[in-house]
């Protein structure tokens, strides 16, 4: 089984480019905090590149900005290429399948809303996405 589950802060903003055949690409950079660090040693962080192709990659690219933090589901993936002097390059990267927001950046205005959802209070719904019931003694069961 081949699975990637990251959580991490972006290097840069995403590039969002076409191929040939007008299909988005998305590339960005996610720095991930190793999880342990010893008394008195600098955190360290490992930086992932990440591609993600199609609706996902245009996603990417319009909503995710430099700093914000993220998390990525995909696959890693080895490629290898030789360049115009002959020389062979290797690169491990992870193809997203799905990605999150991870952080809340209060104050901004969020994506959805920016796209014209609506936000769950106007829906009816309460804070933590349920619909308030009724009271009502005419149980259906």
């Amino acid at each position: 089984m081949n699975k990637a589950i990251l959580m991490g802060r972006l290097t840069r903003d995403p590039e969002l480019r076409y191929t040939s055949n007008n299909t988005p690409v998305c590339s960005f950079t996610l720095a991930v905090d190793r999880r342990f660090a010893r008394q008195g040693e600098e955190r360290q962080a490992d930086f992932i590149p990440i591609v993600a192709w199609s609706k996902l990659a245009e996603f990417c690219g319009k909503f995710f900005q430099k700093g914000r933090q993220v998390a990525i589901v995909g696959r890693i993936q080895t490629r290898t290429w030789d360049d115009s002097e002959g020389k062979r390059h290797y690169v491990t990267e992870v193809i997203a399948e799905e990605a999150y927001f991870a952080d809340s950046r209060r104050g901004e205005t969020s994506p959805a809303r920016q796209e014209g959802f609506e936000e769950a209070d106007q829906k009816g719904e309460d804070s933590d996405g349920f619909y308030p019931i009724e009271d009502d003694d005419e149980l259906p069961f």
